[in-house]
C-alpha cells in the first residue's frame, strides 16, 4: 500500500511554506524554484485522495504513487539541507565568531556553494514531479475529493477489561479451571502438579485480552500466591523466555549477563514452595522438546495447584502444551455482541438512540466485520462521535471490503482503518513498522523521540507552549485510543506498550517499499529506495550488500555484535542519516566520521560498555535532538563542546565522571529531558543553570553519591513538570530548589531513597501537582500537613513506607 504520498505532500507544502527568516537567506536564488515545486505537488496532493482509494485494485496507480512517494522522500530530503545548514551557520555565529564565518566562506557550505548545489536538486526533483505529472491518462482520471483533516483530539473511550463483550462463558469456564486442586490433570503423569489451559483462535479474536481479564479476576488474585505474565518469543528460545518469566515473577528486569543455569536456579527459587498462575501468551512453536524443558523447569518445587494458561493460534501447539480435557477454542463473536462492542467504541454512552441512521449503518459495517473484535474496536474507534453520514458511508460502502481476505493477509477492517486515519497519524502509525514483532514493552518516549526526528510531528498543531514533545504524546494518545496500540500501561512519565501481530502486519503491509529488516548476511532484494533499516545480523557480507543503498535514513541494530565495516559503510554511504540506535552492540569506539552526519537527531548508544569516551567530532551534530547514553558505565568524560549541541532536548546519561565540567552538560540550553542514571560516583548536578531555562522532565535513577543540594539554584524560576528520583540515597529532604517548579511540577515520584526523613512543608505550594508516587522509603515518618491544600492531586499512592504514621482524616 502507497498510502503515505497524501501525507507526505501535506507536509512538503507545509515546509515548503514556512521556510524560516534564516532559511530564506539561504534560498535567495533559489527561491522561485521552490515555489514552483510547492505548486506542482499542490496541483497532485489534490488528486491523491482518489488515487490512494482506487490503487487497491489499479496496478497502474499503485505504481505511479509509489514512484510518487519516493520523489516526496527526496524532496523531503533536499528541504532538510536548508534546516541544517541554518542551525550550522548559528552554531558558527554563537561560537566561532569572525575566523569561522571566514573560513566557512571558503568551506563546501558556504551560500554560494549552497545555492548552487540545491538549485540542480530543486531542478532535478521538478523535473520527475513533471513527468509523473503528464501521465494524462491516470492523472486525468483521478478526481479531487474532499479533504478529511480528522486532526481532532477528542478524548475517546478505552474499552476496559472489565467491558469485555462476548467472553463471559468463557472467562467462567477458565477461572473454574484455574480454581481447581491439580485433579484435572490428563496428561497421565500422576506426578504432574501444574496445568496448562490452552485459549485457541485465530488473530484478532482476543485470546490476550481475554487472558487478562482472567488474569485480573479478583478470585484468580486471591487463589494465588503468585501471578506471572511473559509473551512468548517465536522461536520459543528457553533462555530468553526462562529471563522473561523470572522478571515478571520479581517484577524486576533480569540482567542479560545471567548464565541459563544462574536464571533457571533463580526462577526455582522464586517458584519453590508457591502455587503460581503463569500466562504464556502468544505461543507459535510446535516445539515438544522445548515445551518438555521448560515444562520440567517450571514444576519442580512448584506447589499443587499451580497453572500454566496459553494462548496460541495454532491447535498444535495446544495439543503438545495442554493438559486439560478440551482447550477453550473462541470462536467469532456473535453478531449481538459485535454490535455491542461497536457501540461502546463508537458512540458516547447512550448517545446510539439518538442517531438512528448511524445506527443502523453500524449495524451493516459489524456484519462486514465477521464477528472478529479487533476489527470492531479498531473501526468503532475511528467513527467516534462523528455524526456526519457520509462519513459512515464511506466506511460502509468502502470498496476495500471486496477485497478477498486470504490467510495470512491484512483483514480488510483493518486496511480501512488505518486509510481513514488523518494523514499526521498515518504517518505516525506507518513508522511503527520499525518496531520489532518479537519485541514486547515498547516505551512511547523512544517512539515519540523516532518521530520528532523524522520529522512526523506537526508543530502547526500546537496549542499554546506545547512542545514536540507533547504533540507527539498526544499522537500516542491517539492511535491508542483508536486501538491501534494495546496492553498500554502508565509509567507515570511515560507509557509502555505492545502492538498486536495483525496491527503489525499492517503496518509493514503500508510501509513495505520503505522498511526492511536484515535478518541474515545473505539477504537480498533490497530494495535501492529503502529508507528504514533494521539489522539482525551484521558484519562483513551485510556491509557489502548495503553498498548498493544511498537514501537510509534510519539505521537500527540491537543487541547484536557490529564490526568496524559496518559502520564506516553506514556513515560513508547514507548522508541522510536521521535515526541510529545501536544499543548493547559491543561498541568499543565510535568513529570520528559520525561528525559528518549532519542531518543526524536520534542517536542511541546505550549499553556500550566498552565506550570510554565520545569523538569530539560528535558535538557537529547540530541537528541532534536525542542522546542516549545510558549503560556506558565506563564513560569517563562527555566531549569538551557538548554545549554545540544546539538542538539537543533529551539526554540520557551514565557517566564515571565525579562531577559536571563546566561549559558542558549544563549549557544546553535546548534540554527537555534529562535522564542521569546509575552515575555511581557523580557528586552533584551540574552547576549552571542554563539547563534548567528548558528543562521539563528530570529522571534521577541509582546514583548513590548524588547530593541534590549540592548545587546553588535556589530563586532560579523552573519549567520542571515530571521529577523521578529513585535510589539516591543521600537525599534526606527534597532540595530548596525545587521550590522554584511550584507553579508547574506535575508528576513526583519519590523511590528506594533509603534516608527520606519527612516532605517539607512549602511542598504545599504546589499548585499544579497531579501525581506524587512515593514507595521504599522506610524512614519516612510524616508527610507535610499542608499536602491537604495540594488541590490538583489526582493521585497519591504509598508503598513500603513502614514509619508513615497516617496523613489525616479528611485526605482520601
Amino acid at each position: 500500500m502507497a498510502g503515505l504520498a497524501f501525507p507526505l505532500a501535506t507536509k512538503l507544502i507545509e515546509k515548503l511554506g514556512s521556510i524560516t527568516s534564516e532559511q530564506i537567506c539561504l534560498a535567495w536564488g533559489v527561491k522561485a524554484d521552490l515555489k514552483k515545486l510547492q505548486r506542482t505537488i499542490s496541483i497532485i496532493k489534490d488528486v491523491l485522495l482518489d488515487a490512494e482509494q482506487k490503487q487497491e485494485r489499479n496496478q497502474q496507480i499503485r505504481s505511479w504513487l509509489r514512484q510518487l512517494k519516493d520523489v516526496f522522500l527526496d524532496a523531503e530530503d533536499l528541504l532538510d539541507e536548508f534546516e541544517c545548514e541554518a542551525l550550522r551557520r548559528e552554531v558558527v555565529e554563537t561560537f566561532h565568531g569572525t575566523t569561522g564565518k571566514v573560513r566557512r566562506f571558503f568551506s563546501r557550505s558556504n551560500p554560494i556553494a549552497f545555492r548552487f548545489r540545491v538549485g540542480n536538486e530543486i531542478k532535478e526533483i521538478r523535473e520527475r514531479l513533471d513527468e509523473l505529472k503528464s501521465n494524462k491518462a491516470l492523472f486525468d482520471s483521478l478526481t479531487i475529493l474532499p479533504h478529511r483533516d480528522g486532526g481532532d483530539h477528542h478524548e475517546r473511550p478505552f474499552v476496559p477489561a472489565s467491558k469485555v463483550i462476548g467472553r463471559e462463558s468463557e472467562k467462567e469456564e477458565i477461572v473454574n479451571l484455574l480454581m481447581q486442586q491439580g485433579d484435572d490433570d490428563q496428561s497421565g503423569n500422576s506426578n504432574n502438579k501444574v496445568s496448562v489451559i490452552p485459549i485457541v483462535g485465530i488473530g484478532g479474536l482476543g485470546k490476550t485480552t481475554l487472558a487478562k481479564w482472567v488474569y485480573d479476576d479478583k478470585r484468580v488474585v486471591g487463589h494465588f500466591e503468585l501471578r506471572m505474565w511473559a509473551s512468548v518469543p517465536v522461536d520459543f528460545e528457553l533462555t530468553r523466555l526462562t529471563r522473561l518469566i523470572l522478571g515478571s515473577a520479581l517484577d524486576t528486569e533480569i540482567s542479560d549477563k545471567l548464565t541459563p543455569d544462574q536464571l533457571q536456579r533463580r526462577l526455582r527459587e522464586a517458584l519453590k514452595d508457591k502455587k503460581f498462575l503463569l500466562v504464556l501468551d502468544d505461543v507459535w512453536k510446535d516445539d515438544a522438546l522445548k515445551w518438555s524443558q521448560l515444562r520440567d523447569l517450571l514444576i519442580e518445587g512448584a506447589k499443587s495447584g499451580s497453572k500454566i494458561l496459553v494462548t496460541t493460534r495454532s491447535t498444535t501447539v495446544a495439543s503438545i502444551m495442554g493438559t486439560v480435557p478440551a482447550n477453550i477454542n473462541l470462536e467469532f463473536l456473535s453478531h449481538n455482541d459485535s454490535l455491542s462492542l461497536f457501540v461502546e467504541c463508537a458512540f458516547k454512552e447512550g448517545h446510539e438512540k439518538q442517531y438512528p441512521s448511524l445506527f443502523k449503518m453500524g449495524e451493516a459495517i459489524v456484519r462486514k466485520c465477521g464477528g472478529v473484535p479487533l476489527a470492531v474496536k479498531t473501526l468503532g474507534s475511528q467513527l467516534y462521535s462523528k455524526t456526519d453520514e457520509r462519513e459512515w458511508k464511506l466506511v460502509r460502502d468502502s470498496e476495500i471490503w471486496e477485497l478477498k481476505q486470504e490467510d495470512g493477509h491484512i483483514l480488510p477492517a483493518l486496511r480501512l482503518s488505518y486509510t481513514r486515519l488523518p494523514p499526521h497519524l498515518r504517518q505516525c502509525l506507518a513508522y511503527c513498522s520499525q518496531l520489532q514483532k518479537d519485541r514486547i514493552g515498547y516505551a512511547s518516549y523512544a517512539l515519540i523521540g523516532y518521530w520528532m526526528a523524522h520529522g512526523i510531528l506537526d508543530q502547526s498543531r500546537a496549542h499554546g507552549n506545547m512542545e514536540l514533545e507533547d504533540i507527539g504524546e498526544l499522537y500516542f494518545k491517539d492511535l491508542w485510543a483508536r486501538s491501534f496500540f494495546q496492553n498500554v500501561i502508565d509509567c507515570h512519565t511515560f507509557y509502555k506498550f505492545d502492538m498486536h501481530d495483525l496491527i503489525h502486519d499492517l503496518v509493514q503491509s503500508v510501509a513495505q517499499d520503505e522498511y526492511f529488516t536484515v535478518k541474515s548476511a545473505y539477504t537480498k532484494d533490497i530494495s535501492e529506495n529503502v529508507r528504514h533499516l533494521t539489522f539482525l545480523e551484521a558484519g562483513q557480507n551485510v556491509s557489502t550488500m548495503l553498498q548498493k543503498l544511498n537514501k537510509v535514513q534510519t539505521v537500527v541494530a540491537d543487541e547484536i555484535e557490529i564490526d568496524e565495516s559496518f559502520l564506516c559503510t553506514c556513515f560513508s554511504r547514507f548522508k541522510y542519516l536521521q535515526v541510529v540506535a545501536l544499543p548493547g552492540c559491543s561498541l568499543q569506539v565510535l568513529r570520528i566520521s559520525i561528525g559528518s552526519q549532519k542531518h543526524l537527531r536520534y542517536l542511541d548508544l546505550s549499553y556500550n560498555e566498552a565506550i570510554t569516551k565520545l569523538p569530539n567530532a560528535i558535538c557537529r551534530l547540530q541537528s541532534l535532538q536525542t542522546l542516549n547514553l545510558i549503560g556506558c558505565v565506563n564513560l569517563e568524560e562527555f566531549p569538551r563542546d557538548i554545549r554545540k549541541l544546539i538542538s539537543l532536548t533529551s539526554l540520557w546519561l551514565t557517566t564515571k565522571e565525579t562531577s559536571f565540567t563546566e561549559n558542558g552538560v549544563g549549557c544546553l540550553k535546548s534540554l527537555r529531558f534529562l535522564s542521569i542514571i546509575e552515575c555511581s560516583n557523580l557528586t552533584s548536578l551540574p552547576r549552571e543553570t542554563s539547563y534548567l531555562a528548558s528543562l521539563w522532565t528530570l529522571w534521577i535513577y541509582k546514583c548513590k553519591q548524588l547530593d541534590l543540594g549540592n548545587v546553588n539554584y535556589q530563586g532560579t524560576p523552573l519549567r520542571l513538570q515530571k521529577l523521578w528520583i529513585q535510589g539516591v540515597p543521600r537525599m534526606v529532604a527534597l532540595p530548596e530548589w525545587l521550590q522554584g517548579a511550584a507553579n508547574t511540577l506535575q508528576i513526583l515520584v519519590i523511590g528506594c531513597c533509603e534516608n527520606l526523613e519527612a516532605l517539607p512543608e512549602w511542598l504545599a505550594s504546589f499548585t499544579s501537582l497531579t501525581k506524587l508516587i512515593i514507595g521504599e522509603c522506610p524512614k519516612l515518618s510524616s508527610l507535610s500537613e499542608g499536602i491537604r491544600s495540594l488541590t490538583s492531586l489526582r493521585e497519591l499512592v504509598i508503598e513500603n513506607c513502614p514509619e508513615l504514621e497516617k496523613i489525616g482524616p479528611r485526605f482520601p
